[in-house]
């Protein structure tokens, strides 16, 4: 049988890179967002969300219709972030080969891997509920296992990787409805929404000034900045009140009468590290109770299955997020033992001269 021959690998181990800072992460962070809305106008929120997805070493799920920049949006952060960007069409003939990649000859008798598009630092999957499930599947292995196996031979995807899926919730005709498998492993699912009136206008305004389509990003860091960043999320402290709180929202979902199934201990991984990433973009290296509240939705919904009668009632897997969170205590803010472990200087005693108020 003709031999094989496999591109060299060289995907770094998490220990062999060295964590930026605290203060650097949320600057380096800020400055890649404040580029990016020169292309995507009015949606800082949602920016901020897609970031979050790439410092967790997430993957994210964009969710709406067509024409509200979720193409763009990939495109921004690959050019900023100088990261190889790799666009899949998903459609009902694609088969897994058309995106991991095939053995081919090389016209001496060898066969020699040729990768597929999944190969890049971000791949946007545009459509993902329109390939058929055997296709999702390879796709599936490429977002959880960070490689491909072809031929009975495992690949080595490239580092970072983020896959950003699009798909229609508007559309069903033709259209392969995810697997909760695969939607667990999404780190967030996000909704771009329509911009407001005035962002909207300054859109128009933008393309009529700068007289041709494309916008020119500057590139602001490279792979290797971005997995220091990475390393830096994963030496943010979580306090154990705050993961006993991520615990008790993750039961609340389960618990609750309108779901079927709730969110998994995957699921409670996933708000934790979305949390710390968040709170690594602000500059902070502790989580408080906020960053969980904010993340919430976008981490745990979509991990929800609802009884038939919740859907009929219009209830949706956000509501019952919203509801848990409400019902949920929110946990106390960080006590000195907390901030010590943390770094972070102690709360001023309440009658401190110094303290403000």
């Amino acid at each position: 049988m003709p031999r094989v021959e496999q591109p060299r690998e060289d995907r770094p181990s998490a220990e062999s890179v060295a964590p930026a800072s605290g203060a650097e992460v949320a600057r380096v962070g800020h400055a890649v967002l404040d580029e990016i809305e020169r292309a995507v106008v009015g949606k800082r929120s949602v920016l901020e969300l897609v970031l979050v997805g790439l410092l967790a070493d997430g993957h994210v799920l964009i969710e709406d219709v067509p024409g509200v920049a979720k193409t763009l949006t990939a495109r921004s952060f690959a050019a900023v972030l100088s990261m190889e960007f790799s666009r899949v069409q998903f459609t009902p003939d694609l088969i897994p080969s058309d995106i991991t990649g095939s053995a081919v000859p090389d016209g001496h008798g060898a066969l020699f891997f040729q990768p597929g598009p999944i190969f890049a630092n971000l791949v946007l999957g545009d459509e993902i509920n329109r390939a058929p499930p055997k296709t999702q599947a390879a796709v599936l292995e490429a977002m959880e296992e960070r490689q491909v196996t072809v031929d009975g031979v495992s690949h080595r995807l490239p580092a970072p990787f983020l896959v950003l899926a699009t798909q229609n919730p508007l559309e069903s005709e033709g259209t392969y409805p995810l697997p909760e498998a695969q939607l667990d492993r999404f780190l967030l699912r996000v909704s771009v929404g329509y911009p407001d009136h005035d962002a909207e206008v300054e859109l128009l305004r933008r393309r009529v000034e700068r007289r041709q389509n494309q916008v020119e990003l500057r590139p602001l860091l490279d792979g290797s900045t971005v997995r220091r960043l990475q390393a830096a999320v994963e030496t943010v402290h979580v306090a154990d009140d705050l993961l006993e709180y991520v615990v008790a929202l993750v039961t609340a979902t389960r618990t609750d009468s309108r779901t079927e199934a709730g969110a998994s201990p995957r699921a409670a991984l996933a708000l934790v590290a979305a949390a710390r990433a968040r709170a690594a973009l602000a500059g902070r290296a502790f989580v408080v109770p906020d960053d969980v509240k904010q993340l919430a939705v976008p981490t745990l919904a979509h991990r929800l299955v609802l009884r038939p009668e919740a859907w009929i009632r219009g209830i949706t897997q956000a509501t019952v997020v919203t509801d848990c969170l409400g019902s949920v205590p929110t946990p106390a803010t960080l006590t000195d033992a907390d901030r010590a472990v943390a770094g972070q200087p102690s709360a001023p005693a309440a009658d401190d001269p110094g303290r403000a108020g």
